[in-house]
């Protein structure tokens, strides 16, 4: 019993090396494939894009494909490094007719730099669902996040 004893305490202890060696190598940004991003930055933007799918009473729905085709097309090659999507369900009113609409939602979250060609993109996107939908706006919420990768 004793030699079954002291082979389980030898292969525990190997293991406890072996797991204290991975715990204290340090991961590089290269070895992540993110050489280019920061392990931290600040003065980046979090854009929040609302996009409309669906009023409550079933007109202009806009299905799960055509969304996905949109992201594909318009969205994922401004934006390739990554972004959320989230479902939403909201209300706006028109002023001038006073009139109440509820309806779903995309929420598209992006986090990047804030540049001009970024501020630029996201235009170009609101603009495009704006011309495929015929849908009035696109809103668009920022605020400056710091980010850490």
């Amino acid at each position: 019993m004793s030699s079954v004893r002291a082979i389980r305490h030898g292969v525990l202890a190997a293991l406890l090396a072996l797991l204290a060696g991975c715990a204290t190598a340090p991961v590089t940004p290269a070895m992540r494939g993110d050489a280019e991003r920061p392990a931290q930055a600040s003065g980046w933007m979090r854009s929040e894009l609302y996009f409309a799918v669906g009023n409550e009473d079933g007109n202009g729905t806009i299905d799960d494909a055509r969304w996905r085709d949109f992201l594909d097309r318009e969205v994922t090659p401004r934006f390739p490094d990554g972004l959320t999507v989230l479902d939403g369900y909201g209300q706006w009113r028109f002023r001038e007719q006073g009139r109440l609409v509820r309806q779903r939602c995309k929420v598209l979250v992006l986090l990047h730099e804030d540049t001009a060609q970024r501020r630029t993109d996201i235009d170009a996107i609101r603009q495009a669902w704006k011309r495929e939908t015929a849908h009035e706006s696109v809103l668009w919420a920022r605020q400056t996040v710091e980010v850490s990768f």
